[in-house]
């Protein structure tokens, strides 16, 4: 038996689902499992979606990989029922999952915490009328960023580019949720940073820059087209680097989080500015994916890179070990 086997013992990787990114978790999912497996370790599939939690208590799991994305597996809620059944996972805990899943409520103790976000507003979907839409925009100008604030892989999301588009954009959006973010729109650079560990141990991995077509970062873009162009690490000068990095460290800690995450920014292309957009806790693992892509940078490969992660699993409250 390898001693990776003895250390973790029975793994499950969960990953499929119920939310609208079942299909990026399946790709996430299966290369975890496969890089896991190839490690000597004893991992198994486990799709949420198919199976009951309990299952993984009664067939004697000692821990778990969630590769799941979006709600029912990002969000807290697999976390406690996880809690509960008392076995570890990776990934944030109960908290720091819930609170990331909510990109409003992630900018407000991002902005507290000294980590700038752009100017947003929040919009209930059954009294936003389309006055108030035309307010929004008139504050923020136009282009105008609208986002389902629940939902990750750029889905929900509208860039609306003129006042006669606003309902339309605001409509699409509402298809995932009954909150809508607004938000104005910083035009500049895309930037992601993955973070791994926790509490002072926490690092910053190399920033990777977004070059989509047409800057528009969208599903396919993200998932499958060959197109879309990726720098690691970013070309941008030492200091700026540096200073990036810590905000990503310092926004991974505002909200708990622990084990591993990944930062998104906009660098605002008039002053070198950075913006927080987000935080993912359950970040993809597939072939298109950024952690890895920076990981592999710093000398980490696929493989050793799952390990790592799935040796942070833990229980309990996990933001109390800062």
């Amino acid at each position: 038996m390898s001693d990776l086997r003895k250390e973790f013992g029975k793994v499950g990787v969960l990953f499929g689902g119920r939310s609208a990114e079942r299909e990026v978790s399946l790709m996430s999912g299966k290369g975890v499992l496969a890089a896991l497996q190839a490690k000597g370790i004893d991992a198994h599939p486990f799709d949420p979606a198919e199976r009951s939690i309990a299952e993984l208590a009664t067939e004697g799991f000692d821990r778990v990989f969630i590769a799941l994305h979006g709600v029912f597996g990002e969000d807290g809620s697999l976390q406690g029922a996880l809690e509960q059944l008392g076995i570890p996972y990776t990934g944030p805990g109960v908290m720091a999952s819930s609170i990331a899943m909510d990109k409003i409520m992630t900018k407000r103790i991002c902005v507290s915490n000294g980590v700038p976000t752009p100017a947003f507003v929040s919009l209930e979907v059954a009294s936003t009328t389309t006055e108030r839409l035309q307010a929004v925009a008139k504050e923020f100008g136009l282009p105008l960023m609208l986002k389902a604030p629940h939902e990750g892989s750029t889905i929900g999301i509208a860039r609306v580019e003129s006042a006669d588009c606003l309902r339309d954009g605001f409509d699409l959006c509402a298809r995932y949720d009954s909150v809508i973010l607004a938000e104005q729109f910083v035009k500049g650079r895309e930037l992601t940073v993955p973070v791994i560990g926790r509490g002072r141990d926490a690092r910053a991995l190399p920033i990777v820059e977004i070059r989509a077509p047409q800057g528009n970062y969208d599903y396919e873009h993200k998932y499958f087209s060959d197109e879309t162009e990726y720098l690691c690490p970013a070309p941008l000068d030492e200091a700026l680097t540096k200073r990036i990095q810590t905000l990503a460290v310092n926004a991974f800690n505002a909200i708990g989080c622990t084990g591993w995450s990944r930062v998104d920014f906009m660098l605002r292309e008039s002053d070198n500015e950075p913006f927080l957009l987000e935080i993912n806790t359950s970040p993809g693992m597939t072939s298109h994916s950024l952690v890895p892509m920076s990981a592999r940078v710093a000398g980490t490969g696929y493989e050793d890179l799952c390990v790592e992660i799935l040796r942070l699993a833990t229980l309990g409250l996990k933001q109390s070990s800062k």
